[in-house]
């Protein structure tokens, strides 16, 4: 049990450790846009200051105009636009006098209300203590044990309004203020956001170029295991993850945490007591958060890895749809893709389940809870001790910046899941950029002449299995070598050492006397071409599958490349001739004309070494001879490499090498083979034999 729990707890901090990792290297990210990013976090404060001035506004309007009513009112002279005319006499409030009409005050008077209406007393009436109407018409004010009685006169709305005229340019003045800050704040709400998504945009650009440049970095090794619907999908769908966490989750997360501060700091400025008790709330949200994440991140990274194998599937039965059909394979398919979607909608659902469980419920079991706190506040601790009394305005203030104060924790909340997914898809984007990769060498070099030669050499894909045992041969410059040998006899093993699509593990080829591991391998593949016995046509058209768009290679280059291989003569169909458009693999051409377009690929490129991987097996024998004639010139001064099964295509190379589980057991041109009569006399005999007999 002991073992157990230490496993478990080495892999939560393994976890932990690459979680930490994963948002230390988005925050580099950031950084090289951290000056968008800071005017963005500017204008997003000065959005949120000139936002959160509202609840004091209202606050200055209630207590000070609405509310100042009930402040004391003294007889006067004066007859300004404070002064307040009533039966006969001036009265006017005690904040409008100036310092030097101290002097000019007569008796003091009140105007409280009691209930719905409003009262003149012609004496002082305290601001504390409860008041209710007797039976007899008077005011009774009760402090603590002690009431005392006030006669007054209860006013009529005309009576009434006088007394609340002089604060009506206050008022008006103060909404003008305020309806200049929503504008203010407006702006730079939309400063601030468009800049924070604008930037975010920016840095998942350079991520995703990182991200596709460094595919092209890596070896081919890397993508022998690896699904290509699994490298598109860290491509697209975790990158689009990314996205989401720099352009809604951490503006989310930035906004509310500037809110909160902002709030917090108006809470204390408005009563230090009350705002420490909502202090509770912070560590509640941070248990909360830790929470969530612990058990979001393993089913975030169960739907992340499902996800990839989805995309795996859908791309391999995309490329195989001719052969399910073919084979009726169309309903075993379908539930093999059904297995995993299963497993992706169980998981989404204890996704979708913790969510709920954690989201947006439980935060208004917090809200309730805090305005019970601010009741308990007011109702409780006020009334007991008179001196912590609080004024209206002070009440609506914290009322209105608690219920702000949610709003924020809401939207962090409901970002939780779209921060796991993030990280989640981090960790693996980084995974992929943390592969050994290669670099890419813009060193330029002068045309070698071709000598290639194997010395010794030994290779496997796996360590400890080799492919190729003791390989030594030598190709001069200007020759055809060609490779013959059964499936799996280490042919296609040679091309991707000799184009170091791999490295050796033993021995070395050298082109022109020079190891080709002391080369970058883009430097030393300018001067190689290669033809597929499958050849790729990219999306485009004719002429920038055979120039690749290089443009040191002329619409007149592509032409005569095209010509020279004799593919002018298969392509004079098309109506839009070399300017025909190309889809996806070039599925709407013939396998011939794939073929000469890849010929021509490489003849334009002009390179001194050239590999044709079974280039005419697929050929049909009218096609192959045009080919054949097109081969001459395609030849002509360069170092050929041929791998055929088709010994009749070889009969002119200068050397044959025959190989066989990983040897060279037989080496020599066609007659020096023929007269030894071996293992190459019986594979030209038997390939002779079965062609007089299907003729």
């Amino acid at each position: 049990m002991n073992i157990e729990q230490e496993e478990l707890n080495l892999e939560l901090d393994r976890e932990a450790r690459a979680n930490i990792k994963a948002g230390k290297r988005l925050f580099r990210y950031a950084l090289h846009f951290k000056k968008q990013l800071l005017l963005a976090l500017l204008m997003l404060a000065l959005a949120v200051g000139t936002d959160l001035a509202g609840p004091f506004i209202a606050k200055q309007m209630i207590d000070e105009h609405i509310s100042g009513i009930e402040k004391p009112w003294y007889e006067t002279e004066a007859t300004d636009s404070y002064s307040v005319a009533f039966q006969g006499s001036r009265y006017k409030r005690e904040d409008h006098f100036e310092a030097d009409e101290n002097e000019d005050r007569g008796r003091e008077v009140s105007v409280v209300q009691v209930g719905k209406d409003y009262y003149f007393v012609p004496a002082p009436v305290p601001d504390e203590g409860a008041r209710r109407l007797t039976d007899n018409g008077q005011i009774a004010v009760k402090k603590g044990e002690e009431e005392t009685l006030y006669t007054g006169q209860k006013l009529s709305d005309e009576e009434l309004y006088p007394f609340f005229q002089p604060e009506i340019q206050g008022v008006l003045k103060l909404s003008a203020f305020y309806f200049a800050l929503l504008i203010i704040s407006a702006f730079f709400s939309y400063g601030q956001r468009y800049i924070l998504q604008a930037t975010a945009n920016r840095i998942i650009r350079k991520m995703r170029t990182d991200v596709f440049d460094h595919i092209h970095r890596l070896p081919i090794r890397y993508f022998d295991n690896l699904p290509a619907g699994k490298v598109v999908s860290r491509v697209t769908n975790d990158t689009e993850s990314i996205r989401e966490l720099y352009v809604t989750v951490l503006a989310n997360f930035f906004t509310g945490i500037i809110y909160m501060l902002g709030i917090f700091t108006a809470l204390f400025l408005l009563n230090v007591q009350l705002a420490l008790i909502m202090l509770v709330i912070i560590p509640i949200l941070i248990v909360w958060i830790w929470v969530y994440r612990k058990y979001a991140k393993y089913y975030n990274q169960r739907i992340r890895s499902i996800l990839s194998d989805i995309n795996a599937m859908i791309n391999e039965s995309i490329q195989g749809m001719s052969i399910i059909k073919a084979f009726r394979r169309e309903k075993q398919i379908e539930q093999e893709f059904e297995t995993i979607n299963e497993q992706h909608y169980h998981y989404r659902n204890k996704l979708l389940s913790l969510n709920a469980l954690t989201g947006h419920n439980l935060v208004g079991v917090i809200r309730n809870i805090a305005f019970i706190a601010v009741i308990w506040y007011f109702g409780g601790v006020s009334i007991s001790d008179p001196t912590s009394a609080i004024s209206l305005g002070v009440l609506y203030a914290f009322v209105d910046y608690l219920n702000r104060l949610f709003q924020p924790i809401v939207n962090i909340v409901n970002q939780l899941p779209n921060l796991e997914t993030a990280i989640v898809s981090a960790e693996r984007v980084f995974v992929l950029l943390d592969e050994a990769g290669e670099p890419v060498s813009d060193q330029k070099m002068p045309r070698y002449q071709g000598n290639v030669k194997f010395e010794h050499v030994s290779f496997g894909y796996d360590e400890g299995e080799y492919v190729l045992k003791d390989i030594d041969f030598e190709a001069k410059q200007g020759e055809t070598v060609a490779l013959v040998g059964h499936t799996g006899s280490g042919k296609s093993s040679i091309m991707n050492l000799l184009f170091r699509f791999y490295d050796v593990n033993e021995g070395k080829i050298t082109i022109d006397g020079r190891d080709v591991r002391d080369m970058p391998r883009q430097m030393m593949r300018e001067h190689m071409g290669i033809v597929l016995q499958d050849p790729f046509l990219f999306t485009g058209t004719i002429a920038s599958n055979v120039s690749l768009n290089d443009p040191s290679i002329t619409r007149e280059q592509v032409e005569q490349a095209l010509k020279d291989v004799g593919a002018d003569r298969l392509l004079s169909n098309l109506v839009k001739g070399i300017d025909e458009p190309v889809i996806e693999k070039g599925s709407t051409l013939s396998a011939g004309q794939r073929q000469l377009i890849s010929f021509a690929r490489a003849l334009a490129f002009n390179p001194a070494i050239l590999i044709l991987d079974e280039a005419t097996s697929n050929i049909d024998t009218e096609t192959e001879s045009i080919i054949q004639a097109g081969l001459e010139v395609l030849k002509k001064g360069r170092t050929t490499f041929i791998i055929a099964h088709r010994l009749s295509t070889i009969k002119n190379a200068d050397q044959i090498l025959i190989l066989d589980r990983g040897h060279i057991v037989e080496q020599g041109n066609h007659e020096q083979l023929m007269q030894h009569k071996g293992k190459y006399y019986q594979m030209y005999q038997a390939q002779m034999g079965s062609s007089m007999v299907s003729a």
